[in-house]
């Protein structure tokens, strides 16, 4: 597996697999080649169907140093379905470079032509299976494992941990209408006052929903968030966190520890499945956050690595098949309100591990549900993969 700092970064929204992504390749291509006067990219798959609604033609434009021209296609054959390629030309518009870049998820890339040795595999085991297996013979816990094998990790994910705060911090602080055709308000504030005044039983539930509501603002509005795994996803972990930092004021180290805990669940899953939502659904994405808070969930209530473990799987299990469908592109409809009930559904997820793991033994375990998750999104149609050709963005032109 790769190292968990890849799988938590600090961008700009609204989406990573769209803006961040493609900044990070176009940035390379810069470095390595230098400035040319004129570049194309050519865009496919999801980049290429919402590419506008995520504004990916905006921030390649906003980052290769010459005039840009952005194309979007649709089928290209190359073994990943959402990339685009990069060219340089010259004064005389002579080709003179190009990449071949897939944006695999998360903000991560691959590129055909170039070696990155932030994908190197840092970690030996590729399953939770083994992961438990290698801390039961060692006698060692899962922050052991993870500290092993990344002993500066600590002090990369204070920074994470300040930048998701920050971020929530911005969103309840802002009010207005985020960018786009939709017209949409921001609601986090307004939530937020409405859990200030609310019944003791709901003020909990509707302060994690708001702080939710306030990452994923931020991030529509293409503000800074965190990949958690995804910005897509980013209210999620980000919600806890700022509940468990401002309300429950748990110490900074214990979150951090936290945030190592869901990291590694989040790898898991990049690893054996996806976190992208055109090749996975939302399930990849959503569902993913909801796996790796649940996990940073049981380990704050002291939960056992098996009760850990259980909560993941939970939380997984119980969004299978959720398919990515943004209304006009933009993640917003239905990304925002997703987020604020996936972080209920993973506070719940850890609560039920909590309770059922004293009743009985899992049958089902983390690798297995991964393995689901994977299997189903293959076969959840390209319709509802992150184009905005079916599901609830079909559903709102034809109504329109």
């Amino acid at each position: 597996m790769q190292a968990i700092q890849e799988l938590y970064k600090i961008g700009r929204g609204p989406s990573s697999s769209h803006t961040l992504a493609p900044e990070r390749a176009c940035r390379l291509f810069t470095k390595e080649f230098g400035v040319y006067p004129y570049y194309e990219a050519e865009l496919f798959g999801s980049l290429s169907l919402t590419g506008k609604g995520h504004h990916t033609d905006a921030v390649i434009a906003d980052t290769l140093p010459g005039e840009t021209k952005v194309i979007f296609s649709l089928d290209w054959d190359e073994e990943f379905p959402n990339g685009f390629y990069i060219r340089a030309y010259n004064d005389r518009h002579e080709l003179q470079h190009k990449w071949t870049v897939f944006s695999i998820g998360g903000g991560s890339i691959k590129i055909k032509e170039h070696e990155l040795n932030w994908n190197d595999e840092v970690y030996q085991e590729s399953s939770l299976k083994e992961i438990l297996a290698l801390c039961e013979e060692r006698k060692i816990t899962l922050l052991d494992y993870i500290y092993g094998y990344e002993p500066a990790l600590r002090d990369y994910l204070k920074t994470i941990l300040d930048a998701m705060i920050q971020c929530v911090d911005n969103g309840l602080h802002t009010n207005g209408r985020l960018p786009g055709k939709l017209n949409m308000s921001r609601c986090a504030a307004d939530l937020y006052a409405s859990a200030l005044k609310a019944d003791v039983r709901e003020q909990t539930n509707l302060k994690l929903m708001a702080f939710a509501y306030a990452a994923s603002e931020e991030n529509a509005a293409g503000n800074t968030c965190v990949t958690a795994p995804t910005l897509g996803a980013c209210g999620v972990m980000a919600s806890y966190m700022y509940y468990c930092h401002e309300v429950a004021k748990l110490p900074e180290n214990k979150l951090i520890d936290a945030l190592a805990i869901g990291g590694l669940f989040g790898n898991l899953i990049k690893t054996n499945a996806t976190i992208s939502g055109a090749v996975g659904g939302c399930q990849a994405e959503v569902g993913a956050a909801v796996s790796m808070t649940a996990a940073s969930c049981a380990y704050l209530m002291d939960m056992t690595a098996s009760q850990i473990e259980y909560a993941a799987e939970i939380a997984m299990e119980h969004n299978l098949g959720l398919t990515c469908d943004p209304v006009m592109g933009y993640v917003m409809i239905p990304c925002i309100e997703r987020n604020a009930m996936g972080i209920l559904r993973a506070v719940e997820s850890a609560e039920l591990s909590k309770y059922m793991s004293h009743i009985r033994k899992h049958l089902i375990s983390f690798d297995m549900v991964i393995r689901t998750m994977n299997e189903t999104g293959r076969q959840i149609p390209r319709s509802l993969r992150e184009t905005s050709e079916g599901g609830l963005a079909k559903e709102y032109f034809d109504c329109d």
